[in-house]
């Protein structure tokens, strides 16, 4: 695999390498003196920092307003409550009219299958919409659950699911907080850890419903990350047979490094401010044009500046893993394009080389690029897949 790939900034998936922050930290006891000139420092950089957003706010406005889902301002200049719960009503609305498969067809056979949305209540009151796609005849191997990319839905991922109910698995998917049809700010999310959760409630529910039927977790991107973290807990690895993962970010890097060293602070005095710098709309994550300019043009991916708490909970996220890959133990598949510009294929390669896991296998696609369900070669994806989770259901994978 070629180590020359470029990988882009942060934007619809999540980024590539990632660079350290504050990694030298521990290797010196600071002296009294010199954390008061650190906080006056940061005092003063934060001060310069407002009056530089309160110079640019207008255009910021007009940015926010055009890249975003069109929201009114109160008279300080926030998101007005009332204007992201109508935005929400709006993103849910358009949630539920996803057309979903009816139908699979397979080998000329159609099989028919019940499709439904609904709301699912997360640990902090969170409306989360949610999908599910069930084979109509209920004799099902397994069930997967989905869980999307950054700035994405779990509507995208309807073909996928058509492909799974044809080999008799059912299908349920979670819109995280901020995304699809699920309350919140677009685009905005306050913790990583929060959607770890609603992930490890959701997959809770789905398994008291059906306490005999395995259970498989599946990841893109930052929610590959989500997936990976999630199992990380021995009751959470319990309720699942594995975890795959396509294109996870594992290993992430900010725009610039100034601005991974400023995040922390920044995440806590102005967490939905938008980095311009930091987007790159219509980034190749796919080499099929369709499906290009139907992710970019679909009103729940959101397309804006990434937000500032939502960018350093991603390099936090990221930099957990980093630290802790040997000591995971989940039977895991994880799937990688080598071209892919957003996410990096040598840490996709990094988890597989250094995992406890006992089952673990990797699959490198030369040339493809991020959204691997959405390359001309996705059923080609979708096989190796399900091919995976039925060698898992056999008893001498167990």
């Amino acid at each position: 695999m070629e180590r020359g790939v470029p990988v882009e900034e942060l934007t619809s998936g999540a980024s590539g390498r990632i660079i350290p922050v504050f990694r030298n930290i521990r290797r010196f006891v600071p002296s009294p003196a010199s954390l008061l000139r650190v906080l006056l420092f940061l005092h003063s950089l934060a001060l310069w920092f407002f009056r530089f957003v309160r110079r640019r706010s207008p255009s910021a406005s007009r940015t926010a307003a055009t890249a975003a889902s069109p929201r009114r301002r109160s008279s300080r200049g926030s998101w007005s409550v009332a204007a992201e719960e109508e935005d929400v009503l709006r993103r849910r609305a358009i949630a539920g009219g996803v057309e979903m498969v009816t139908t699979s067809e397979e080998g000329g056979a159609d099989v028919a299958c019940r499709c439904r949305t609904f709301v699912f209540v997360g640990p902090r009151r969170s409306a989360l919409f949610c999908r599910s796609w069930v084979p109509a005849s209920g004799d099902l191997r397994g069930i997967i659950l989905i869980i999307h990319g950054l700035n994405e839905h779990s509507g995208r991922y309807s073909h996928f699911a058509k492909q799974l109910m044809a080999c008799n698995f059912g299908v349920y998917a979670m819109d995280w907080i901020g995304h699809g049809g699920s309350d919140g700010l677009h685009g905005y999310v306050p913790s990583l850890d929060y959607v770890v959760e609603d992930t490890i409630k959701f997959l809770e529910k789905i398994k008291s419903e059906n306490p005999k039927i395995p259970c498989f977790l599946f990841g893109h991107s930052t929610g590959g990350a989500v997936v990976l973290k999630a199992a990380s807990y021995p009751y959470v690895e319990a309720m699942v047979e594995g975890i795959i993962l396509t294109s996870p970010a594992l290993r992430v890097k900010p725009a610039h490094a100034i601005l991974g060293a400023v995040a922390p602070i920044f995440s806590l005095v102005l967490p939905k401010f938008q980095f311009k710098g930091a987007n790159k709309r219509g980034i190749p994550v796919s080499r099929d044009p369709a499906a290009m300019l139907a992710k970019y043009s679909d009103p729940l991916v959101y397309t804006g500046p990434i937000r500032v708490r939502t960018g350093h909970e991603i390099l936090r996220l990221s930099s957990y893993l980093q630290q802790s890959m040997k000591s995971v133990t989940v039977p895991f598949l994880v799937l990688h394009g080598t071209a892919d510009r957003v996410t990096d294929p040598l840490a996709s390669q990094d988890l597989h080389n250094v995992a406890a896991s006992r089952h673990k296998d990797i699959k490198l696609y030369e040339g493809f690029l991020h959204d691997l369900l959405f390359e001309p070669e996705r059923d080609e994806v979708g096989t190796d897949i399900i091919n995976w989770m039925l060698r898992m259901l056999q008893p001498q994978s167990l």
